[in-house]
């Protein structure tokens, strides 16, 4: 197994857990995954960070997926904490294993930033939402910021293999509109004690469109 590898299966999924499990970022799940409701699919789940704010008089089923199994371990663990049962699974965002109109609510966090193909990610998020289902959205990406922006360019080559091919330049809510969802926003800004380049974050609610 070659260094590449290596570091990608053993230091991609704790630099991955402890970066997205900081203070703010945690404040900010806080205000979003707890809005799930019904037969509820999360994707990219591996690190389990998500799971202490569900509802569990409101989630009726939980599904989930990652590619990472280091991730899922993390994930299946704390879904142990909270003592309920989940279907977590071994998956990609371009091909997800589960049946058109399966779920009420899918929730994205921190995930449409690393997969290969986000608009065959989100195609494939609205095929397993039930009609007037709800993705429920909290990601980084491209500042609104010229100057920002430059330094997003500048450093995203260098990021990506460091940070598992996260990108720092990819938009959200607007490709998640063009994705045949109507999209509510709910917040959006500069992440405090973070480098603007790594900070803008977007999140809201979106109902998939007939």
């Amino acid at each position: 197994m070659g260094f590449k590898a290596l570091w990608d299966r053993h230091v991609v999924p704790r630099i991955i857990r402890t970066c997205c499990g900081a203070e703010g970022i945690m404040d900010l799940r806080a205000q979003i995954v707890p809005q799930a409701r019904g037969a509820v699919f999360e994707i990219g789940c591996g690190g389990g960070l998500n799971q202490r704010f569900y509802d569990r008089d409101a989630v009726t089923a939980f599904a989930g997926i990652d590619p990472s199994d280091k991730l899922l371990d993390f994930a299946r663990a704390e879904a142990t904490k909270k003592g309920w049962a989940t279907d977590i699974r071994a998956g990609v965002g371009e091909a997800i294993p589960f049946a058109s109109e399966s779920f009420d609510t899918v929730v994205c966090t921190y995930t449409l930033c690393s997969v290969a193909d986000p608009q065959q990610v989100l195609s494939e998020l609205r095929r397993i939402l039930r009609p007037g289902g709800q993705l429920l959205f909290l990601e980084h990406g491209r500042a609104p910021d010229a100057d920002v922006q430059r330094w997003q360019d500048r450093i995203e080559p260098y990021w990506k293999p460091i940070a598992g091919g996260c990108h720092l330049t990819r938009p959200i809510t607007s490709a998640v509109r063009h994705a045949g969802f109507a999209v509510e926003p709910i917040g959006q800004g500069y992440l405090d004690k973070t480098p603007r380049w790594a900070a803008w974050m977007e999140w809201g609610a979106a109902t998939k469109l007939a």
